[in-house]
């Protein structure tokens, strides 16, 4: 493939300490070149642990100051347009971590760049998930089925003040549901048509979701410990496949043992960041998510949230692109 893919890191808050910089160590095929974040002391602690490589106050000053491929938006969503939409003047691709952006707009305003973003939806390439969705493409098989055909339970929650993030504070529905959403369309290779039951709190959002090829029951919170699971049944009640980590007992194993190695969410986006260099080169990466696929999740947010407010279950056009089963 030639020389590693040169990335530029932007955002140097916790996830790009403890995620991005072992996973970029880890991959093949790219390289840390430089480093941006507005605040002084995390970007120079980053750009130490990455080996002392070039620091910027932001993606503007980066793309002006070194030679990247691509960016890696490991930022709040609210900078994520004007970030991504430089990056896009300068010819350079770029992976937008999620949630993609605050709502259904401002992520169409995304997909509208030239050119368009990726999406960092990480859990798709989590070994287990991927196995998990193997099983269940096995199961369904090519012909689109009726809907139902397999139930989902989706869950994920952590304790927000153990994370340590610096200036993230989401509401549970915008923090975790996005990654939720995407499972729940990309294991069953369709799209979202109606939500259902939502319930919201600043911490806690549980909701239902009819989709082309099934229905899933989506929990997330920010104020339990690391707990995640995703489920699928068939209509009889049959367990398809399981994939769950963290609980309550690693919880406490945790506290007695401290964690040795890097943390869980490594693996993933060591796969991501691999899928992001080549499709960057040229290739087709079905697995790495698009920035149609970022629209199509924060629209169905956007319908939780009003469903929500309505107190009443919703349909509609939610999504913008449809996964067909090959894909």
């Amino acid at each position: 493939m030639g020389e590693d893919l040169r990335i530029g890191l932007v955002g140097c808050g916790r996830l790009a300490e403890i995620g991005y910089l072992p996973a970029l160590r880890a991959a093949r095929g790219v390289a840390l070149e430089a480093v941006a974040e507005p605040e002084p002391a995390r970007r120079a602690r980053v750009a130490a642990l990455a080996g002392r490589v070039p620091e910027f106050a932001d993606a503007a000053a980066l793309l002006a100051g070194a030679e990247v491929d691509g960016l890696v938006l490991a930022t709040p969503a609210p900078a994520h347009v004007p970030d991504a939409r430089a990056a896009a003047a300068a010819g350079v691709a770029v992976l937008v971590e999620k949630p993609p952006a605050v709502d259904g707009r401002v992520a169409a305003e995304l997909a509208a760049l030239t050119p368009a973003p990726w999406i960092g939806f990480n859990r798709r390439f989590d070994p287990g998930i991927t196995a998990l969705r193997s099983a269940l493409g096995s199961a369904l098989g090519s012909a689109p089925p009726a809907d139902g055909e397999v139930e989902l339970l989706l869950e994920l929650a952590y304790r927000r003040p153990g994370w340590g993030a610096h200036t993230v504070n989401d509401d549970a529905l915008l923090d975790l549901g996005p990654h939720l959403i995407d499972l729940a369309r990309w294991l069953t290779r369709s799209e979202v048509s109606a939500v259902s039951h939502a319930a919201l709190s600043p911490e806690r959002a549980a909701f239902d979701l009819v989709l082309g090829r099934g229905r899933a029951r989506i929990r997330c919170a920010t104020d339990r410990p690391h707990h995640e699971l995703v489920e699928v049944r068939d209509r009889h009640g049959t367990v398809l496949g399981r994939h769950r980590r963290g609980g309550l007992l690693a919880a406490l194993g945790g506290r007695l043992v401290p964690r040795r190695g890097p943390h869980p969410l490594v693996a993933s986006l060591v796969g991501q960041l691999e899928a992001f260099g080549r499709a960057v080169r040229g290739a087709s990466e079905p697995a790495l998510g698009g920035a149609a696929d970022g629209v199509s999740v924060m629209r169905t947010v956007d319908t939780v949230r009003l469903a929500y407010s309505a107190g009443s279950d919703l349909t509609g056009d939610l999504p913008t692109t449809v996964l067909t089963p090959e894909e």
